[in-house]
């Protein structure tokens, strides 16, 4: 594979976190704590990286902030605050405090040409931390993060690439490259879409989300099509491998997957990537575009990914060769993405956001079952064509001093549409305008603050409460006993708590940080069942170099809709097919099987 990128008037913007390796101390602490520091004049993104190094702080740096900007030399001994200021001397940009971390942003005041800019509210910087909903606040669970850059570098062209890479990540679920002699609690391809498998629970039960918003779900099987997904538009992907219902709810049963888009971008950027396995098939090409801007007191950037990819079959491959030479091992697959997202201040202290993504997929696979491999006397063949968008507005409010209150809803829908040929001696039988059609509403309102001062922080919560639903409709004819036509909603409220005991500041012996958290969601299926999850959890940092953190919480899956109302049949077949053997010759077995509410 071979990636080339041009970028006609403008250089690389994509959005890096600058971390520490090891645990991240509290940042309004850090002041009690020095370091030693001889840096020369470098990249202004290489010198925050170091002093994030040294002072084990977390330094949030979007690099369209930093790139191509340089920082001074620095020498002697400063806390990180001192350190990176004097490191952004004269760069236009300022540092803040926010939680545990240090974040990078435009120093507000006079814009060039004298005027002064709108004017920005304190609070106005919204730090995404997967797995709390307390802005900046520590988890007691890992983090997996891989940011766009990272992703690009390490080869991977799209974000289903990506995902298939992390040892957590099972490879079964919903997959393209998965057959369809393979059990449906292993894994399915419908509509060749990809969904993250957490620890292999399914990946209906793992929650995909997109800038802390829910999408439709794709096809029959409860999942999110990450792959819908330019990678273009992705600042990063954090991955919990740890339950969170208590914090999103139903499905997150093994975990929960947040893609973040990028916020800002100036000037265009186009890449195109083509590749072929050496083996045969499997032609690769796919070219994007990205373009952004930014004023004074918003920006938006919208991204475009087309991308086509060549089948492999059976006759490819040696191992498949005589055996299967019509079976399609990858399916061929056409897709057109896009994504737009966007932000506006619309006074000190209103913001409107706006998250938008559009997929078209097209896919086709075939199999024989004949040894000849002729797929007219013996065989299927399967037609899909997937579409899918959403829109998530969100309006944020800071006018209360240390609170970030929030309303946002979505819309989204994902119609996954099939044609079905199937082949019985040379007669051809199809079944044409076939769906598994999702669609997906929601709405919630919420905050996080400071509550009270304790000697190591300020207490913090989040609260919030919200109603969403799912419709779903299988349609496999006019009349067909198949067919699904439900919905299902749900009401929701949560409250989370995030209590810092000990800072570093406090010099305690072997205690260096302690803090603790709690959330509890309380979720009412109408029809089907409430429930109410718990989750706690608790850092202890004997030095600034390592950290113990423990979790324990309960976490819960709604049935699908599919899984409720899908028709319910009886199979009957030879015992051997089951399983069973000495029964005498001729014996039948039947299997009941389908949906039950």
């Amino acid at each position: 594979m071979f990636d080339l990128s041009f970028a006609p008037g403008a250089h690389w913007l994509g959005a890096t976190a600058i971390t520490a390796v090891l645990c991240a101390t509290a940042a309004q602490a850090q002041p009690a704590r020095e370091a030693d520091y001889a840096l020369p004049a470098q990249e202004l993104a290489q010198s925050l990286r170091e002093v994030s190094l040294r002072s084990g702080t977390s330094v949030i740096a979007p690099s369209e902030l930093v790139s191509g900007k340089q920082a001074p030399a620095l020498k002697g001994r400063y806390d990180v605050r001192q350190a990176v200021e004097l490191l952004l001397e004269g760069s236009g940009l300022r540092a803040k405090v926010v939680g545990d971390a240090l974040v990078i942003s435009r120093a507000t005041g006079p814009a060039e040409g004298g005027s002064a800019s709108a004017p920005q509210p304190e609070e106005s910087e919204t730090i995404t931390v997967t797995g709390t909903r307390i802005r900046g606040a520590p988890i007691a669970s890992p983090v997996i993060r891989l940011t766009g850059d990272q992703i690009r570098s390490e080869g991977q062209a799209t974000l289903a690439e990506a995902v298939r890479t992390i040892p957590q990540n099972f490879g079964g679920g919903q997959n393209p490259g998965v057959g369809n002699n393979v059990p449906a609690a292993s894994g399915v391809n419908v509509g060749s879409a990809t969904a993250v498998n957490l620890r292999g629970l399914g990946s209906d039960a793992t929650l995909t989300i997109v800038n802390g918003h829910r999408l439709s779900y794709s096809a029959s099987r409860q999942a999110i099509d990450i792959s819908s997904i330019p990678l273009g538009a992705v600042d990063r992907i954090e991955i919990v491998a740890d339950g969170a219902s208590a914090i999103y709810g139903s499905d997150a049963v093994a975990g929960v997957v947040n893609v973040i888009l990028k916020k800002d971008y100036d000037g265009p950027l186009s890449s195109a990537r083509l590749g072929s396995s050496t083996d045969g098939g499997h032609f690769e090409q796919r070219y994007g575009l990205a373009a952004g801007t930014r004023w004074g007191s918003g920006g938006l950037i919208t991204t475009y990914e087309f991308g086509r990819t060549t089948a492999i079959k059976g006759e490819d491959r040696s191992y498949t060769a005589e055996r299967s030479p019509a079976l399609t091992l990858f399916p061929f697959l056409r897709n057109h993405s896009a994504t737009f997202s966007g932000h506006q201040q619309l006074g000190r202290d209103l913001k409107l956001e706006v998250d938008a993504l559009y997929n078209n997929r097209f896919s086709t696979s075939s199999y024989a079952l004949n040894a000849a491999g002729d797929i007219t006397q013996s065989g299927a063949r399967f037609d899909y064509e997937s579409e899918s968008f959403v829109i998530a507005p969100t309006l944020r409010l800071l006018a209360v001093p240390g609170w970030n209150l929030f309303v946002t809803g979505s819309y989204g829908r994902d119609h996954t549409r099939y044609d079905v040929t199937s082949f019985f001696g040379g007669t051809a039988f199809e079944a044409f305008g076939n769906c598994y059609c999702n669609n997906a509403k929601s709405v919630e309102i919420g905050g996080d603050g400071s509550l009270f001062d304790l000697p190591a922080g300020p207490a913090r919560v989040a609260v919030g409460a919200g109603y969403r639903t799912n419709h779903f409709e299988r349609f496999n004819g006019v009349g067909a006993s198949t067919n699904v036509l439900k919905d299902q909603g749900s009401y929701y409220a949560y409250g989370e708590v995030n209590l810092p005991l000990v800072a570093p500041g406090q010099a305690l012996r072997l205690v260096d940080r302690l803090s603790l958290s709690g959330a509890l969601r309380y979720e009412r299926y109408p029809g089907v069942d409430e429930v109410i999850t718990p989750k706690l959890g608790g850092i202890y940092a004997p030095t600034p170099d390592f950290a113990l953190k423990a979790s324990w919480g309960k976490s819960f899956r709604a049935p699908t809709l599919y899984q409720q109302y899908q028709a319910r049949n009886v199979v009957l077949a030879f015992p051997i097919v089951f399983g069973g053997s000495g029964f005498p010759p001729g014996s039948t077995a039947p299997l009941l099987q389908g949906g039950l509410p």
